[in-house]
């Protein structure tokens, strides 16, 4: 009988098996990024916005939903199909790859981690279901210095009233359901921090000023507006004036996603480039036979196949309970370097068609740059690394 089914269908095949196939599911994701969302990335990127067609799409692969129980209408599956599923959306196109990321690293990640069974029977069904996550924890002056926070919440005994701005927040314009970090007493510094789950209709609560950015364009990344936010008292995500674990250990593990992000952004750079250098000619023969440019494509391989083990290292530790502080930081800051390094060698090898918008290495150069800036710029990752060796 001839097989029927779709690629699409083989993804979501794959997601509820549990990707038994590893190489399998993360060609899956590939493949339905190179079928859906490639054709429309120049129009996002200029545009400043995704589909809300294509965010359908997404969920409908499960793959907004990745370690969501099924019970709860998710996929089931563990934390290092997330990052393959972002590795693999990356190297066609890193802003919804970001989305993805956000969704699953952080803000479906703290829920299942920190929320309680209300919470979760409550939101996961929804994050599952067609809501996108947004997690808001960065302010005008808390940026690396992360829980200088100035918005506060007021404990009204069944409700808080949160106040405050946030900056810099990821999914801002597309999100239905926000994680936020408030104080509830600023005199205790990071042990007063909360984190609480807010959702859009909330009153008090708006988005604010959409960011015009350099790349990864197609991602919101907004402002939001807490005005006396009236917030039920069962939405406190984990304990109150325990918000600081939940940020931490959330980012800890967030960074491995951005390390995929990079390391599949550098993939798609490199098949471009490779790609390229086997069809421009000069001199009588494909630049891909002169020995300057096959060194050059050997190192930006290695360096990324480097990356891609860290990264994956990274994500097996988290999976088996091991500690994994170090590593993770270590590979967020060499996947944004060698991704940013894979990316300018693209745009090199490409010439003058490198630095034009009609070929998708400029872009790429673009979109790598925010991967040693956000989630823990590289200075950050790099103290912590030093913590970690020096105690």
């Amino acid at each position: 009988m001839p097989n029927s089914s779709t690629p699409d269908d083989a993804l979501t095949n794959s997601l509820t098996t549990l990707h038994e196939d590893e190489a399998l599911f993360s060609q899956s994701v590939y493949e339905f990024a190179d079928r859906e969302i490639r054709p429309l990335v120049r129009t996002m990127d200029e545009q400043g916005a995704i589909p809300r067609t294509l965010i359908d799409k997404l969920f409908d692969l499960g793959i907004m939903g990745i370690e969501v129980p099924e019970a709860h209408g998710g996929a089931g599956a563990s934390f290092f199909h997330a990052i393959l599923a972002i590795e693999a959306l990356s190297r066609v196109d890193p802003s919804i790859a970001t989305m993805v990321d956000v969704q699953n690293t952080l803000v479906i990640n703290a829920l299942l981690r920190w929320g309680s069974d209300d919470l979760i029977g409550r939101y996961l069904p929804t994050l599952s279901g067609g809501a996108v996550g947004a997690y808001a924890l960065s302010e005008a002056a808390s940026g690396s210095d992360a829980f200088a926070l100035s918005s506060h919440a007021v404990d009204g005994g069944d409700r808080f009233a949160l106040t405050g701005r946030k900056l810099w927040i990821t999914n801002g314009n597309e999100a239905d359901v926000f994680i936020i970090f408030a104080t509830v007493d600023p005199d205790a510094g990071y042990r007063g921090i909360t984190a609480f789950i807010v959702e859009r209709d909330f009153p008090g609560f708006s988005v604010g000023k959409k960011e015009d950015k350099l790349g990864i364009r197609a991602s919101s990344t907004c402002e939001l507006i807490l005005d006396d936010c009236q917030v039920p008292r069962t939405n406190v995500l984990g304990e109150i004036g325990k918000g600081y674990k939940v940020a931490i250990e959330t980012l800890n593990e967030g960074r491995i996603g951005i390390g995929a992000q990079m390391i599949g952004l550098a993939q798609g750079a490199l098949d471009h480039a490779i790609q390229y250098t086997k069809e421009r000619r000069q001199f009588g023969k494909a630049i891909a036979d002169f020995q300057a440019v096959q060194f050059q494509i050997a190192r930006a391989a290695t360096d990324l196949e480097a990356a891609r083990l860290m990264v994956y290292n990274a994500a097996r530790r988290r999976i088996a309970g091991e500690p994994f502080l170090k590593e993770a930081a270590m590979c967020k800051l060499f996947s944004s370097e060698v991704a940013e390094r894979g990316t300018s060698l693209a745009v090199n090898l490409f010439g003058g068609y490198g630095f034009v918008k009609d070929y998708p290495v400029e872009k790429l150069y673009r979109d790598a740059k925010i991967g040693q800036i956000y989630e823990g710029t590289s200075n950050l990752q790099l103290q912590t690394i030093a913590k970690q060796l020096l105690g």
